[in-house]
């Protein structure tokens, strides 16, 4: 049972946010101030925690068509904003819409501070740090159950929002507990600020983080896993490797957190996956209680169409007609028809080409069915909304991490574990094992393809790696070219999003826009 969302919506309905965006640090509007909530029912924090993480996911506490910010409700929740700027931007997945904003996304081309879809996820960031905010400067002052290990939990998540402004933005403000309430704009904070703030974070909660927690909450290894990804991104984002840094926190992920992989892979994107040994952290769906267009629903439905499916094979009965992937995510497989890799069949290809002339057409690259609204084990029921949960973390991504890092020159990485873990991986998808002298850092973006495209990793993998930019690597409709071409370095990052600098005139905008 996913009784995290159920307590969600029965306690934190008392709690109605509006965003203030505007300044980007001002106090969150509500019909009963946090202070006033917990002196009343000092219990009610639980669902107040609830309700934070369930922000990554949904649009708002009021249901799929109502947003807690002032922006389009299916189109803006946190999870649907890291599909579209990390997947639909690379080279695996596209979508057809022709929207404005999202093509531009798409094709990797014309991005500005006016796209639509940039100012969601800034908003979003800065919708869900002032929450955190606000609970924190209340917690701190107040005598609540757990109270180290739930202060914890609010700073990982806040943490874990400034995360992703780290990597998509590069910049913005440092709002804290400290700062919270302030009238003034504050002033502008670079990457290395924003860096060393999260990495203290983190490192500081560790300790408080539980070493296992109630399903959809974060742990130890959560935690861990999230500053671990601060350090494998860190020469990209500060110019310094962190590697050998990284690999410690993967080593506790593996040896003390207690996953495994799960035998099946499909079971990990199926509506039963709450069960799964692999899942180190989730974003919670459920079909009845947390029904939102912005959480695995934006997936599974945009990846389905009646013009060439049967919807109800995947659980659903809607099919938006608007994902594909491309050959450069499906071309890793080798020959579909031939290939004993499990993952390799997770793409549909009747009726569908093998090239994407046209982005456009339906009917043009692969839709990827990788993620389903059906229980991996049992009857399943067809619904409106998805209840897959978003594996945001889990163990074969960790698995290979340690063998980048190992690649990398990392001090204490061991070839032949790195080789056990990768071997692991895809044996678990009956992929034919490699050997020692195979495994190069060439195969392992490859690898990471091929096990984790469109779980919201891909375009952070390929500027790690050198090679989202420029051309030494072209896949299809990159630079709105249909065979590919060169993108400008400044893509690396995304625009300022034109509200927020007008909002705050302390923020400028990134080079090259």
């Amino acid at each position: 049972m996913k009784n995290i969302l159920n307590f969600f919506f029965s306690l934190c309905i008392l709690l109605v946010v509006s965003s203030c965006t505007d300044d980007l640090n001002t106090e969150p509007k509500v019909e009963l101030s946090l202070d006033e909530l917990l002196a009343q029912d000092p219990n009610a924090v639980e669902g107040i925690v609830s309700r934070l993480y369930a922000s990554f996911a949904l649009s708002g506490v009021q249901g799929p068509d109502k947003s807690d910010i002032s922006d389009n409700a299916g189109e803006s929740p946190f999870l649907r904003g890291i599909i579209n700027l990390q997947d639909f931007t690379a080279d695996g997945m596209k979508n057809r819409w022709g929207d404005d904003g999202l093509d531009q996304l798409t094709t990797t081309s014309d991005w500005d501070e006016n796209n639509k879809f940039f100012r969601y996820l800034f908003n979003r960031v800065y919708f869900t740090i002032p929450q955190c905010n606000n609970l924190l400067a209340v917690a701190n002052n107040i005598s609540i159950e757990n109270k180290e290990s739930v202060i914890a939990e609010v700073r990982f998540l806040r943490a874990l929002a400034y995360y992703y402004l780290i990597d998509t933005f590069g910049k913005g403000v440092l709002a804290t507990e400290e700062n919270f309430g302030d009238s003034a704009p504050l002033p502008e904070a670079s990457r290395a600020e924003l860096f060393a703030f999260v990495e203290a974070e983190l490192i500081e909660v560790e300790a408080n983080l539980p070493a296992t927690n109630s399903y959809g909450r974060a742990s130890k290894a959560a935690g861990q896993m999230l500053l671990a990804k601060l350090y494998m991104n860190a020469e990209v984002y500060v110019g310094t490797s962190r590697y050998d840094d990284a690999l410690v926190l993967i080593n506790k992920v593996i040896d003390e957190g207690g996953f495994s992989l799960a035998p099946n892979f499909v079971s990990l994107f199926s509506a039963d996956n709450d069960t799964s040994p692999e899942i180190i952290f989730p974003l919670i769906a459920d079909a009845d209680t947390s029904q939102s267009f912005g959480n695995t629903t934006y997936i599974v439905n945009g990846s389905l169409s009646t013009e060439t499916m049967v919807l109800a094979d995947f659980g659903a009965n809607d099919g938006w007609t608007g994902h594909r992937a491309t050959k450069a995510w499906y071309g890793l497989y080798g020959d579909l028809g031939t290939s004993t890799d499990d993952r390799a069949s997770l793409f549909w290809t009747t009726g569908h080409n093998f090239e994407m002339a046209d982005y456009r057409e339906w009917t043009d690259g692969y839709p990827s069915v990788k993620f389903r609204n059906t229980n991996f084990n049992g009857a399943s029921t067809v619904t409106a909304f998805s209840g897959t949960d978003f594996p945001l973390f889990r163990l074969a991504d960790t698995y290979l991490m340690y063998a980048e890092c190992t690649l990398r020159g990392a001090s204490g990485g061991a070839m032949n574990t790195a080789l056990q873990y990768v071997n692991a991986v895809r044996s678990r998808s009956n992929a034919s094992t490699i050997t020692q002298s195979e495994l190069t850092l060439d195969f392992l973006i490859d690898e990471r393809g091929r096990e984790l495209n469109l779980e919201g990793h891909r375009r952070s993998d390929l500027i790690r790696f050198g090679m989202f930019t420029g051309n030494s690597y072209i896949w299809p409709w990159k630079g709105n070219v249909a065979g590919g071409t060169s993108i400008p370095d400044s893509y690396r990052l995304f625009p300022i999003p034109l509200a927020a600098m007008q909002a705050n005139p302390n923020l400028t905008q990134n080079p090259g826009f």
